[in-house]
């Protein structure tokens, strides 16, 4: 019996500390986890959620020391009763993850090594087993040093694992297993390779057959039956290939950049996954960092899953020269630990990565600023951009222009979008666009129709009141045809029996 405690001992001693440092590495991924847990699809405890990055720093911090407290065999009978009430708590929270399928990974060694629930719970449960066998050979259970050397030990294992805990929520992780890590590519993350096994499913389909519900199983097709739908259900019997780099984009509201992005040179990326909760003073030390990595010619974005407003109201209150895009919230606390946090790229490898307290060790040598194909660099500043067949042209040459030969040509892609990317490519500040083709045969059919919808700032208004308006306070005029736009023109058309062909979209600064 002494020898299979000590074995169990152990054991329990060193996977309690590798798993409790595994989690001390990243204590925000484990309260990400923890939130997880406590969500109202779990545990339904949502009352928890804001003490989730307390109770991950307590838990983990009490892994490794009670996995330290057993091997030195310090306060043995407290140490043994936490470890069994510990994992009693862990077992019974992994297989209701698992038995009710809530959680997939059930986070008990962090990103190192992903588990699923199942594989989790019977981890646990041999855990349990061998620390019940602690339990009944308790009095085998003897010190390793004296009294003093014991009770230093204990100590330096507290406070070491109190000091890692502060030392990674103040920087970053010292170990980054995630798919963002410095080295990684983002866009070969999100490659799903051609050969990569697929997921099977089995497909429940309910059907009323004769006034009696019926089920068919079928790998996905519809079945051939005479009877009524009633309902479906899908059941995953084996995974498919999961890549890396999940739900990561950056987008506008119309239109998704990822790969013009990730294709730059020399990127750099303010993450900040939540602007109303990023931390005060790191937006300041972000705002410094940008300024000269824009004037030393690298492109500068920022990816937020905060709206519109928010975005706005942080780019003015901090003075940012450079926009936000939108990214999936759960995917930029994946990226960088660290809200806000900054990243460099090259060509969609991390370069470097750092914790807002560490931006001035952001390294920013002065790189080439990247020019776009057929577009001049020596843009003019101002409000207005020009653009003539496609290319951006100097406020000098298109007042030069003979405007008689030309159309005003409506745009192709949503003027928002056009202006983010000339801003940020260019670090300007332009608001408007005029955008004129040379008159011809296949250009004239673009010419405006008569019969427009007016709108101001998305109201339906009278050609009347779409003319009074005040040139001055004009920010764009744009004639969208996406897709949003034919519909609420078709729908008008049809309920008031009009003709209109095209949107007058006026918006006011």
């Amino acid at each position: 019996m002494k020898y299979l405690v000590n074995i169990c001992r152990i054991l329990v001693g060193g996977l309690f500390i590798f798993s409790g440092l595994i989690k001390l590495n990243d204590p925000l991924g484990f309260s990400y986890k923890l939130e997880e847990y406590f969500s109202a699809e779990v545990l339904n405890l949502p009352f928890l959620e804001p003490y989730a990055l307390g109770i991950s720093v307590f838990v983990v911090v009490l892994e490794v020391v009670l996995g330290v407290f057993l091997l030195i065999s310090y306060k043995k009978k407290f140490t043994v009763w936490m470890l069994l009430a510990m994992i009693v708590f862990f077992t019974f929270l992994t297989f209701y993850a698992a038995y009710f399928d809530v959680v997939k990974d059930c986070g008990c060694f962090g990103d190192f090594l992903p588990m699923k629930p199942w594989e989790s719970f019977t981890k646990d449960l041999i855990l349990l087993i061998l620390i019940l066998v602690l339990v009944i050979g308790i009095k085998h259970i003897k010190p390793v040093f004296s009294k003093f050397p014991t009770t230093i030990l204990a100590l330096l294992g507290f406070i070491g694992s109190l000091w890692f805990g502060y030392h990674v929520l103040m920087h970053l992780p010292t170990w980054d297993f995630r798919a963002y890590a410095v080295g990684k590519n983002i866009a070969e993350g999100m490659v799903v390779p051609e050969d990569a096994p697929k997921a099977i499913q089995e497909f429940t389909w309910t059907f009323n057959v004769g006034g009696e519900n019926v089920e068919y199983v079928t790998d996905g097709s519809y079945p051939n039956v005479d009877g009524e739908y009633v309902g479906v259900e899908t059941k995953i019997i084996e995974e498919g290939y999961d890549p890396p780099v999940k739900d990561f984009s950056i987008e506008t509201n119309e239109e998704n950049l990822t790969d013009y992005f990730l294709a730059k040179e020399n990127l750099i990326i303010v993450v900040a996954y939540n602007l109303a909760t990023a931390n005060e003073n790191g937006l300041k030390n972000i705002k410094k960092a940008t300024d000269k990595a824009i004037e030393n010619g690298y492109t500068v974005i920022g990816l937020s899953s905060s709206g519109d407003d928010a975005k706005q109201y942080a780019k003015d209150k901090y003075g940012f020269n450079f926009n936000f895009y939108l990214c999936d919230e759960k995917a930029l606390k994946t990226v960088v630990r660290s809200n806000p946090g900054i990243l460099k790229l090259k060509k969609g490898t991390v370069i470097q990565k750092e914790h807002f307290n560490d931006v001035d060790d952001l390294e920013l040598p002065v790189v080439e600023p990247e020019v776009e194909p057929n577009t001049p660099a020596d843009i003019e500043q101002g409000e207005t951009v020009y653009i003539l067949d496609d290319e951006i042209i100097s406020r000098e040459k298109f007042e030069s222009l003979d405007l008689d030969l030309f159309v005003n040509y409506p745009l192709n892609q949503p003027i928002e979008t056009l202006l983010d990317s000339i801003n940020t490519l260019y670090n300007k500040n332009f608001v408007g666009v005029i955008n004129y083709k040379e008159r011809n045969a296949e250009t004239e059919k673009f010419e405006i129709p008569e019969m427009v919808l007016y709108t101001i700032d998305g109201k339906i208004v009278s050609k009347k009141q779409a003319m009074a308006v005040d040139k001055n306070t004009i920010k764009t005029i744009t004639y969208p045809r996406d897709e949003q736009s034919l519909k609420m023109i078709d729908s008008i058309n049809k309920a008031d029996n009009t003709s209109y062909q095209v949107i007058q979209k006026i918006t006011l600064k």
